[in-house]
């Protein structure tokens, strides 16, 4: 897929989780909050996600090739509504996870501190190009500065998921 992804750009070659309830006793304090817990089929679905945001991001450049530029806006906001929806996923249940099971290590916490700021930078580029294009279909700012943009954001796209699936997923693991 993600070979797929970089011939479309120029390089050679499940559902959201629900939020959790904070339920205040009458006359007690919140409880404490709860170390976020080890589910086997998040990385899976993390997986899965990224899937579904490079077949999003192909099927924009398609419809870019095919000159479909009204059909663009929408395609964008349901690649950013996906990506919001996975970047959440990621920081409430995996980052949270990993930080709480090497809080005792301090050369990995930082380590992993660092990636996740790196990954945030990265996903912000991503959006800024969504929210560019999002708003506007003209043909000419369609034809001038989209095809570079997005295969910018394509390359950020690639290498966020390598580095994610190849260097940060194996740190989830059980305890």
């Amino acid at each position: 897929m993600l070979d797929m992804l970089r011939r479309l750009i120029g390089q050679p070659a499940q559902p959201a989780p629900t939020p959790a309830t904070n339920t205040l006793r009458q006359g007690n304090a919140a409880p404490p909050p709860r170390a976020p817990s080890y589910d086997s089929g998040l990385v899976p679905s993390l997986k899965n996600d990224h899937q579904e945001l490079v077949a999003l991001f192909e099927q924009i450049g398609r419809t870019y090739e095919a000159r479909r530029h009204h059909e663009i806006p929408a395609l964008l906001t349901a690649f950013k509504t996906r990506l919001e929806a996975h970047l959440l996923t990621e920081n409430v249940r995996f980052y949270n996870y990993v930080e709480s099971t090497l809080r005792d290590d301090a050369e990995n916490l930082s380590l992993i501190r660092d990636f996740r700021r790196e990954m945030n930078t990265i996903a912000r580029g991503v959006i800024d190009f969504v929210k560019k294009y999002q708003a506007n279909s003209d043909p000419d700012v369609m034809l001038h500065g989209f095809l570079a943009d997005y295969r910018t954001v394509g390359g950020l796209l690639v290498q966020r998921i390598q580095r994610e699936e190849g260097n940060l997923y194996p740190l989830y693991m059980p305890t």
